[in-house]
């Protein structure tokens, strides 16, 4: 009688633990589709303009996401503004910020050979005055955006884009942190005492395009100033790793370029932990 009672009793409280689980993965799976359901990405189209050119941008942000939030810069790499930069404010845009995917050459412009990459990036890094026009142009453009915090406002960079945004933040422009990938840090203005900005780098430990030496007098001018970043490198990874097409672009041109999956997605992480820092209290 009691070992057909104790059967009894298993078998009640295993349906009851069973039925309670169902009904727990349930509910996840309904808080999972409306949290789905909540989140609408839209791109749309800007164009903002400096006294010399028209620069043609591209803001992403969850329309359905009321409450205003960090806004984070996305500078392109060297070839210019194309739809990679684009998939990688959507990508921000996913994680809760509003992200502006910026424009440095003007009118949309991209190179299509490793020449007019260079002879365009050249022309920007050349003239820090010009640069930090078009990039405060869009900062503005990214602060006025109504679901924008515009007292919160960091840039992640690519290649030319990485360099680009750490000169600016040198130079003093008002950012919270920057998040640079695959990027030269040999750059035309270097850490000094206007520097206020939090610093990610993440690059490849064998990118033929960052010699040892301006990585270590990098680090130098870092640490004598006492400020707050970190330099991170992927053993075995070249320029352009988060890049699906620099394979393709390296055969094209000849260049040491590969993307690479695994450094590509453990940068993103890295740069998401990083946000997390500094916009703690962000859903």
């Amino acid at each position: 009688m009691i070992k057909q009672f104790y059967f009894l009793f298993l078998t009640a409280a295993v349906f009851f633990f069973s039925s309670c689980e169902n009904e727990t993965n349930s509910e996840s799976s309904v808080d999972e589709e409306s949290l789905i359901t909540e989140m609408s990405i839209v791109g749309e189209e800007v164009s903002y303009q400096t006294d010399s050119v028209t620069m043609k941008g591209y803001l992403s942000f969850n329309e359905t996401d009321t409450t205003q939030r960090p806004g984070i810069l996305v500078v392109h790499e060297w070839w210019g503004h194309t739809d990679y930069v684009r998939e990688r404010a959507d990508m921000l845009a996913e994680l809760g910020f509003v992200a502006l995917a910026v424009d440095m050459y003007g009118d949309g412009k991209q190179a299509e050979h490793p020449d007019n990459a260079k002879k365009f990036s050249g022309m920007v890094m050349q003239n820090m005055e010009l640069a930090e026009a078009r990039f405060t142009e869009a900062m503005e453009v990214l602060k006025n955006h109504p679901q924008t915090a515009d007292d919160k406002i960091s840039a992640v960079g690519y290649c030319f884009g990485g360099s680009l945004i750490m000169a600016m933040a040198n130079k003093g422009v008002d950012l919270d942190a920057v998040a640079a990938f695959h990027s030269g840090v040999q750059l035309p203005v270097m850490p000094n005492l206007n520097l206020e900005t939090t610093i990610l780098v993440q690059n490849g430990e064998d990118d033929p395009f960052v010699s040892p030496a301006s990585v270590a007098n990098f680090k130098a001018a870092m640490d004598s100033l006492q400020k707050p970043y970190s330099y991170e490198s992927f053993p075995g990874v070249v320029h352009a790793y988060t890049n699906p097409d620099a394979d393709s672009l390296g055969k094209k041109f000849d260049l040491p370029l590969a993307y690479n999956a695994e450094a590509d997605r453990k940068s993103w992480e890295r740069m998401k932990e990083f946000f997390d820092t500094i916009y703690p209290k962000m859903d």
